[in-house]
């Protein structure tokens, strides 16, 4: 037997003796850790199926070992809440609902203020049994990313612990049906469903993207990348690893550098990946949403949560000026003014502090201003429930456009995607909603001088070459775990799996591996930062796009530093190796395989686990091409690297091989802006230097036929869809990439 189940043996024969228990939990490795947090978190809409997690978690008392925490009065809160009666389990968790939202961070607060790792995993084990399955999971989620006693541990992912946010739901019900019957389903009824049965009894259940049922509008020819469930996971983590919510005084250390100006570069970011995206499939670049006109595009999730629920759909056209928003709506409005205002005097004042609008550095105020809350007075009082003005603006922008969840009682509540930070990204509104906001950003970067031809150049250092392999897209199958997904029977529960192993096909986008060569000249040894960004060449109409409107569309794929030598670099950049990128994360029973057989967790992290977390995925980094070639353009800049104050120096060293770092962006190392030099507007004649160059690169499109031919290949087609006229067949199945040919025959 393993050390992983010596230690759980050991804690099921003395659950009851509570030093021994301390003991044990306090005395973990790393690896028994991870154990004890993957058992937490599994099948977390069920009963606890752990009889060590269920014993510690009947036998701590919360209220009788306040003094086991750093913070009392965080503890005594959440107890009272407790008496009040929390969010009942098996209904929606959203932050959307103040109410919920102070329950999950009051819980929060007692995770994270836990004096060690024993009182973390009791007060953990309590919560599993007493608290709401998706508050749970978001209050135990955030505490892992900032203990420091939890520095290592891998979380699986969110798609693996809640699927109902990631997968349709008419895929959730045919689990349900194969659970049911114990996978014995009519064969020809199976093909018709899309569900096929491997040698090693796994079902395979196809979700079909190009279900033309859940179509509402041209937005829906992005579905592959809205809803991609590797995105999704990066924008959760992002939020996880910097809640809007959270006070510095709580924020590790690492992930308060430039915090804010953080924030609004990946939400930046996020908007240019998703233009690029749009301009690939011949739409125009996404407008800011106007508050008093109707939304134009309507969305149809096709979610359904584990009680039930569907998430509502919006229909084109929705008019969301209601008695019920009106207040809500003139309410932002008037932030918005205010922040304006505040930009254009280059102030603003709150509680009698004043807050600067006018340096660079001033950003990280305009983002608390947007994105969090100012801390004045009570900065300390972690349990302030009611919040400054400005504070939220994003938060109740999202709670006007869900229409339904600013409710009285703010307990049962029934939410939308905009409304979950692992659903956002699906509803194209989201995109709008954050051009509006990043809109405010531009106007404060407007007051900032353009950069001069000394901040944008680099004596001595000259970019002489730059070669690129051809860049080709695809789409490829991935199989998701949603084995979770499924209630267990009793049997199942005593022995800690379910005899039925579900997985779901999922078509995503994804790219031949490419490497950059880039040829620099430099008469010095010298530090520097290299920022790669792509960005579009011409708009949807085929013209090609000013820079000053077509800056703030480049995506950074790749940043680094790099110590020149004098004379000639050649620089190889990988795209599997490009910065803060992540693979195909490994699924959590493979996780649970490697932990038992694995005696250096290191080796692990390295190995399979590589930016888990934090990492950006590494098949998004190219937009999709088109089939006779999509021009983009690759821009290029070498820049002296100007280390920021107080940083331990050893993040310097780009080869080591300890991969347990938060750094999301290699540039927060450097003084300049993050998006530097397109974050501010440009001059022509001072930009161009010898150290950056332009380049054209064109992006292809490689079409893909699915061996796993499903009920819309072998059955709708042929059979009921012949009637459709050559358009209808041209804008529906052909530009999808499927070969027509093939089906028909």
């Amino acid at each position: 037997m393993g050390a992983v189940g010596v230690v759980v043996l050991a804690l099921c024969v003395l659950a009851t003796a509570s030093s021994e228990v301390d003991n044990l939990l306090g005395n973990m490795d790393i690896k028994q850790r991870e154990v004890m947090i993957l058992k937490l978190l599994n099948h977390v809409t069920e009963p606890v199926m752990y009889k060590e997690i269920q014993d510690i978690g009947v036998n701590f008392k919360l209220e009788e070992n306040v003094e086991l925490f750093t913070k009392t009065d965080v503890v005594k809160r959440f107890v009272n809440l407790v008496k009040v009666g929390l969010l009942p389990r098996g209904e929606v968790f959203t932050l959307s609902a103040v109410r919920q939202m102070d329950e999950v961070i009051t819980a929060f607060h007692v995770l994270y203020y836990a004096k060690d790792f024993a009182t973390f995993i009791k007060t953990a084990s309590w919560m599993r049994l007493n608290v709401n399955e998706g508050m749970f999971v978001y209050a135990l989620t955030i505490a892992v990313r900032h203990r420091l006693d939890c520095k290592g541990i891998i979380l699986p992912p969110p798609y693996e612990i809640y699927p109902y946010f990631f997968v349709r739901g008419d895929v959730i019900q045919k689990s349900y049906l194969l659970k049911m019957k114990k996978g014995l389903l009519d064969d020809n009824l199976s093909e018709h469903y899309g569900i096929k049965k491997t040698d090693k009894n796994i079902y395979i259940i196809d979700e079909n993207m190009y279900d033309t049922r859940v179509f509402l509008n041209s937005e829906d020819k992005l579905r592959y990348f809205t809803e991609d469930i590797d995105l999704n996971t990066y924008y959760y983590y992002f939020h996880v690893d910097y809640p809007f919510w959270m006070k510095d005084d709580v924020m590790n250390k690492v992930n308060k550098v430039r915090r804010f100006e953080l924030t609004i570069y990946i939400y930046q970011q996020i908007l240019a990946r998703y233009n690029l995206e749009r301009l690939a499939n011949g739409l125009p670049t996404v407008k800011p949403l106007v508050l008093d006109e109707p939304i134009e595009k309507g969305y149809w999730p096709w979610l359904v949560l584990h009680n039930g629920v569907q998430m509502p759909m919006r229909m084109n056209n929705v008019d969301f000026i209601t008695e019920d928003t009106i207040d809500n709506l003139v309410l932002v409005e008037t932030y918005e003014t205010m922040i304006k205002e505040a930009i254009i005097k280059g102030f603003i004042i709150i509680d009698g502090i004043r807050l600067d609008l006018t340096k660079p550095e001033d950003i990280e105020n305009l983002g608390r201003l947007i994105y969090s809350n100012i801390q004045t007075r009570g900065v300390t009082n972690l349990n302030m429930v009611k919040y400054p003005a400005y504070e939220y603006l994003l938060l109740i922008m999202k709670s006007v456009l869900g229409l339904n969840s600013n409710v009285p009682d703010g307990l049962f509540v029934s939410t939308t995607v905009l409304e979950h930070y692992e659903t956002a990204l699906r509803d194209p509104v989201f995109y709008q909603l954050q051009k509006r906001l990043l809109d405010i950003v531009i106007l404060f970067k407007l007051r900032l001088p353009s950069y001069t031809k000394e901040e944008l150049g680099f004596p001595g250092v000259r970019v002489e070459n730059v070669v690129v392999d051809k860049l080709v897209t695809y789409f490829d199958d991935y199989l998701m775990d949603v084995t979770n997904v499924v209630k267990l029977t009793e049997e199942e529960l005593k022995k800690s799996t379910s005899d039925v192993k579900l997985m779901v096909r999922k078509q995503r986008l994804n790219h031949q591996p490419f490497k950059i060569n880039i040829d620099v000249i430099s008469d010095k040894t010298v530090d520097s930062v290299i920022r790669i960004f792509l960005g579009p060449k011409l708009d949807s109409f085929g013209r090609p796009i000013d820079i000053n409107k077509n800056r703030l569309n480049f995506v950074e794929i790749d940043s680094f530093l790099y110590k020149l030598t004098t004379g000639k670099n050649t620089i190889v950049r990988n795209s599997v190796d490009m910065h803060n990128l992540v693979s195909d994360r490994i699924m959590t029973h493979d996780i649970w395989k490697k932990i038992e057989s694995m005696t250096n967790y290191e080796d692990l992290i390295v190995k399979d686990l590589r930016n888990f977390q934090t990492g950006f995925p590494t098949r998004l980094v190219l937009p999709r091409g088109r089939i006779g070639g999509m021009d983009v353009i690759l821009y290029i800049i070498v820049s002296p690297l100007k280390i920021i104050d107080n940083i331990n120096i050893n993040v310097l060293d780009v080869n080591r091989k300890n991969l347990v770092v938060d750094f999301r962006s290699t540039v927060l190392l450097d003084k300049m802006p993050l998006g530097f030099p397109f974050d501010r507007p440009i001059e022509p004649v001072k930009f161009l230097a010898s150290n950056m160059k332009f380049m054209d690169v064109t992006i292809f499109h490689k079409k893909q036929v699915s061996d796993m031919k499903m009920r819309w290949e072998r059955w709708v087609l042929r059979d009921y869809m012949m009637e459709m006229t050559p358009a209808y067949l041209d804008t529906k199945i052909l530009n999808q990439g499927v070969n027509l040919v093939d089906l028909l025959q």
